[in-house]
């Protein structure tokens, strides 16, 4: 897919969840409905979902794929680096990312969003991996930032 088709299925996307947003549900119903939507969407997403911050720890969210790590070991690979850097990260191969956290060992590239609440912090994640190298690219991280603006979260409530 050119970088042409890729924003144009971006846009079909988004348009499309924007509807879904606007419906009644909870935080974490659209949250489920968005890597849903995505991972059925965009055929190289291989895992798609999120990971929150939760008293120090980054668990898992809703997600579509194979089963996910539950905890991610604290600053330690992709999702953390996102992160503690706070901002969007593409990698072209993960196996090349110091402390990368190898959930499925078919993952090879991977792209993280920093998900915020209405105050700007930074409450998770939302992470895509692909079982092919350099899957991800700019078209990917505006895209996918785009989306999550769509979900309003004033306070993320994590239930044990």
């Amino acid at each position: 897919m050119n970088t042409k088709q890729k924003a144009g299925r971006y846009q079909r996307i988004y348009d499309q969840l924007k509807g879904l947003m606007e419906k009644p549900g909870n935080t974490m119903s659209k949250l489920a409905t968005i890597a849903a939507v995505l991972h059925h969407k965009m055929d190289y997403f291989f895992w798609t979902g999120f990971y929150f911050l939760d008293g120090g720890e980054l668990i898992a969210g809703p997600y579509q794929g194979p089963v996910a790590c539950q905890l991610l070991e604290k600053n330690k690979g992709v999702c953390w680096a996102a992160i503690n850097q706070q901002k969007s990260l593409v990698v072209a191969n993960v196996h090349e990312f110091p402390g990368h956290i190898a959930c499925d060992s078919r993952s090879n590239s991977e792209i993280v969003i920093p998900l915020r609440n209405t105050d700007g912090m930074i409450i998770g994640v939302m992470d895509v991996d692909s079982k092919e190298l350099n899957s991800f690219d700019e078209t990917d991280r505006e895209g996918l930032e785009k989306i999550l603006k769509l979900v309003q979260i004033k306070q993320l409530t994590i239930n044990s």
